[in-house]
């Protein structure tokens, strides 16, 4: 496995995942009856701070609809906290307007390659470009030079 599991920092992910739902109005329980599923929810709540016991309550209470959603997003969480340690995988936002995003989609497209390898191919591009402009604009100065220089003699 690529990401190291850390038991209690990921039972605290599931615990705020949980809540979360709970507060979304999702039903977070196996339960039917309400007043069972409101003492769970009311366990759920008081176990913050107590890794095990949230892996219990999760064990005993969790809905089973919510496993493999749950398990997706840990999944995430680790890869991202992970991620996040190094620079160069830290995840960065930039904020675009959408017709600027869909004019990088469509560039993507027809490159074949992800945002950011377009971005990144259109910096360098644009870079290239403006050195070619310099040294044409250089050349042209000197060009010019010559034939007023060689025109006076």
């Amino acid at each position: 496995m690529k990401y190291q599991q850390l038991e209690n920092l990921e039972a605290g992910w599931k615990w705020t995942y949980l809540v979360k739902k709970w507060k979304e109005g999702e039903p977070i329980t196996s339960f039917v009856d309400q007043s069972e599923a409101d003492a769970a929810v009311k366990t759920l709540l008081d176990i913050e701070h107590e890794p095990t016991k949230v892996i219990e309550w999760i064990d005993n209470n969790m809905a089973n609809g919510l496993e493999n959603k749950l398990k997706q997003a840990i999944r995430a969480k680790r890869k991202r906290h992970f991620n996040s340690e190094q620079m160069h995988t830290r995840k960065k936002s930039i904020d675009l307007d959408y017709r600027v995003w869909e004019k990088l989609a469509e560039k993507s497209q027809e490159l074949g390659s992800t945002l950011s390898d377009t971005i990144e191919y259109l910096i360098s591009e644009s870079s290239r470009t403006e050195k070619i402009g310099e040294k044409d604009s250089g050349l042209n100065n000197d060009f010019n030079q010559l034939l007023n220089s060689e025109s006076f003699e």
